[in-house]
Protein backbone atom coordinates (compact mmCIF):
# COMPACT_ATOMS: atom_id res chain seq x y z
CA UNK A 1 0.00 0.00 0.00
CA UNK A 2 2.85 2.36 0.87
CA UNK A 3 4.51 1.69 -2.50
CA UNK A 4 1.25 2.36 -4.32
CA UNK A 5 0.71 5.63 -2.44
CA UNK A 6 4.28 6.77 -3.11
CA UNK A 7 3.96 5.92 -6.80
CA UNK A 8 0.65 7.79 -6.99
CA UNK A 9 2.23 10.81 -5.30
CA UNK A 10 5.16 10.73 -7.75
CA UNK A 11 2.74 10.38 -10.68
CA UNK A 12 0.62 13.28 -9.44
CA UNK A 13 3.68 15.48 -8.94
CA UNK A 14 5.07 14.65 -12.37
CA UNK A 15 1.67 15.17 -13.99
CA UNK A 16 1.38 18.67 -12.61
CA UNK A 17 4.88 19.47 -13.88
CA UNK A 18 4.17 18.03 -17.34
CA UNK A 19 0.67 19.40 -17.89
CA UNK A 20 0.21 20.26 -21.56
CA UNK A 21 3.33 18.37 -22.65
CA UNK A 22 2.07 15.05 -24.04
CA UNK A 23 5.52 13.49 -24.55
CA UNK A 24 6.53 14.36 -20.99
CA UNK A 25 3.21 13.08 -19.67
CA UNK A 26 3.73 9.73 -21.44
CA UNK A 27 7.31 9.60 -20.16
CA UNK A 28 6.12 10.21 -16.60
CA UNK A 29 3.47 7.51 -16.90
CA UNK A 30 6.20 5.16 -18.08
CA UNK A 31 8.36 6.07 -15.12
CA UNK A 32 5.55 5.32 -12.67
CA UNK A 33 4.60 2.06 -14.40
CA UNK A 34 8.23 0.95 -14.20
CA UNK A 35 8.34 1.81 -10.49
CA UNK A 36 5.22 -0.29 -9.99
CA UNK A 37 6.84 -3.22 -11.81
CA UNK A 38 4.78 -3.00 -15.00
CA UNK A 39 7.77 -3.06 -17.34
CA UNK A 40 5.84 -3.82 -20.52
CA UNK A 41 3.31 -1.10 -19.75
CA UNK A 42 6.17 1.30 -19.06
CA UNK A 43 7.74 0.45 -22.42
CA UNK A 44 4.42 1.23 -24.11
CA UNK A 45 4.37 4.64 -22.43
CA UNK A 46 7.98 5.32 -23.46
CA UNK A 47 7.00 4.31 -27.01
CA UNK A 48 4.26 6.95 -26.89
CA UNK A 49 6.70 9.56 -25.59
CA UNK A 50 9.10 8.77 -28.42
CA UNK A 51 6.29 8.88 -31.02
CA UNK A 52 5.41 12.35 -29.75
CA UNK A 53 9.04 13.51 -29.52
CA UNK A 54 11.61 11.39 -31.33
CA UNK A 55 14.39 13.51 -29.81
CA UNK A 56 13.55 12.47 -26.24
CA UNK A 57 16.87 10.98 -25.14
CA UNK A 58 15.68 10.08 -21.63
CA UNK A 59 12.77 8.09 -23.06
CA UNK A 60 15.15 6.07 -25.24
CA UNK A 61 17.45 5.53 -22.28
CA UNK A 62 14.72 4.39 -19.89
CA UNK A 63 13.16 2.16 -22.52
CA UNK A 64 16.59 0.61 -23.03
CA UNK A 65 16.89 -0.08 -19.31
CA UNK A 66 13.55 -1.88 -19.34
CA UNK A 67 14.35 -3.86 -22.47
CA UNK A 68 17.57 -4.95 -20.79
CA UNK A 69 15.65 -6.03 -17.69
CA UNK A 70 13.34 -8.07 -19.92
CA UNK A 71 16.33 -9.78 -21.54
CA UNK A 72 16.15 -8.05 -24.91
CA UNK A 73 19.79 -6.96 -24.95
CA UNK A 74 20.11 -6.06 -28.63
CA UNK A 75 17.02 -3.85 -28.47
CA UNK A 76 18.38 -2.26 -25.28
CA UNK A 77 21.65 -1.48 -27.08
CA UNK A 78 19.69 0.09 -29.96
CA UNK A 79 17.91 2.36 -27.49
CA UNK A 80 21.17 3.25 -25.74
CA UNK A 81 22.68 4.02 -29.16
CA UNK A 82 19.85 6.45 -29.88
CA UNK A 83 20.11 8.03 -26.42
CA UNK A 84 23.84 8.56 -27.01
CA UNK A 85 23.21 9.97 -30.48
CA UNK A 86 20.81 12.49 -28.95
CA UNK A 87 22.93 13.20 -25.87
CA UNK A 88 26.60 12.26 -26.40
CA UNK A 89 27.44 13.21 -22.80
CA UNK A 90 25.04 10.70 -21.24
CA UNK A 91 27.42 8.78 -19.02
CA UNK A 92 24.80 6.27 -17.92
CA UNK A 93 23.90 5.38 -21.52
CA UNK A 94 27.52 4.44 -22.25
CA UNK A 95 27.77 2.53 -18.98
CA UNK A 96 24.53 0.60 -19.50
CA UNK A 97 25.39 -0.12 -23.13
CA UNK A 98 28.70 -1.51 -21.89
CA UNK A 99 26.87 -3.85 -19.52
CA UNK A 100 24.63 -5.10 -22.33
CA UNK A 101 27.59 -5.57 -24.66
CA UNK A 102 29.47 -7.49 -21.99
CA UNK A 103 26.46 -9.77 -21.50
CA UNK A 104 26.45 -10.39 -25.27
CA UNK A 105 30.16 -11.34 -25.06
CA UNK A 106 31.28 -8.14 -26.86
CA UNK A 107 33.89 -7.52 -24.18
CA UNK A 108 36.02 -5.13 -26.25
CA UNK A 109 32.91 -3.09 -27.08
CA UNK A 110 31.98 -3.05 -23.41
CA UNK A 111 35.45 -1.77 -22.46
CA UNK A 112 35.13 1.04 -25.03
CA UNK A 113 31.83 2.08 -23.47
CA UNK A 114 33.25 1.95 -19.94
CA UNK A 115 36.21 4.03 -21.16
CA UNK A 116 33.82 6.68 -22.47
CA UNK A 117 31.77 6.66 -19.26
CA UNK A 118 35.00 7.17 -17.28
CA UNK A 119 36.13 9.91 -19.64
CA UNK A 120 32.85 11.73 -19.04
CA UNK A 121 32.88 11.06 -15.30
CA UNK A 122 36.32 10.18 -13.89
CA UNK A 123 34.74 9.44 -10.48
CA UNK A 124 32.41 6.75 -11.80
CA UNK A 125 33.45 3.86 -9.54
CA UNK A 126 31.06 1.33 -11.08
CA UNK A 127 32.49 1.97 -14.56
CA UNK A 128 36.02 1.29 -13.28
CA UNK A 129 34.77 -1.86 -11.56
CA UNK A 130 32.99 -3.20 -14.63
CA UNK A 131 35.90 -2.31 -16.89
CA UNK A 132 38.17 -4.19 -14.51
CA UNK A 133 35.96 -7.28 -14.70
CA UNK A 134 35.89 -7.00 -18.51
CA UNK A 135 39.67 -6.65 -18.63
CA UNK A 136 40.03 -9.70 -16.44
CA UNK A 137 37.83 -11.71 -18.80
CA UNK A 138 40.28 -10.84 -21.60
CA UNK A 139 43.25 -11.98 -19.50
CA UNK A 140 44.44 -8.48 -18.59
CA UNK A 141 44.94 -9.03 -14.87
CA UNK A 142 47.09 -5.91 -14.45
CA UNK A 143 44.46 -3.67 -16.03
CA UNK A 144 41.80 -5.40 -13.96
CA UNK A 145 43.64 -4.76 -10.71
CA UNK A 146 44.31 -1.11 -11.57
CA UNK A 147 40.60 -0.57 -12.26
CA UNK A 148 39.48 -2.42 -9.14
CA UNK A 149 41.91 -0.38 -7.04
CA UNK A 150 40.47 2.83 -8.51
CA UNK A 151 36.89 1.66 -7.89
CA UNK A 152 37.86 0.85 -4.30
CA UNK A 153 39.54 4.27 -3.91
CA UNK A 154 36.29 5.86 -5.11
CA UNK A 155 34.35 4.01 -2.42
CA UNK A 156 32.88 0.97 -4.15
CA UNK A 157 33.04 -1.61 -1.37
CA UNK A 158 32.68 -4.73 -3.50
CA UNK A 159 35.78 -3.69 -5.45
CA UNK A 160 37.92 -4.22 -2.34
CA UNK A 161 36.67 -7.78 -1.91
CA UNK A 162 37.39 -8.70 -5.54
CA UNK A 163 40.69 -6.81 -5.45
CA UNK A 164 41.78 -8.79 -2.40
CA UNK A 165 40.77 -12.10 -4.01
CA UNK A 166 42.26 -11.62 -7.50
CA UNK A 167 45.01 -9.03 -7.19
CA UNK A 168 47.30 -10.17 -4.36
Amino acid sequence: MKKLFLSFFIFLSLSIFAAGQPAVEAYNRGFVRAKLGDLKGAIQEYNKAIELNNLYADAFFNRGVLKYKLGNLKAAIADYNKAIELDPRDTMAYYNRGIAKFDLKDVKGAIKDYNKAIELNPRYAEAYYNRGIARYSLGNKTGCCIDLAKADELGLEIAFEILREYCN
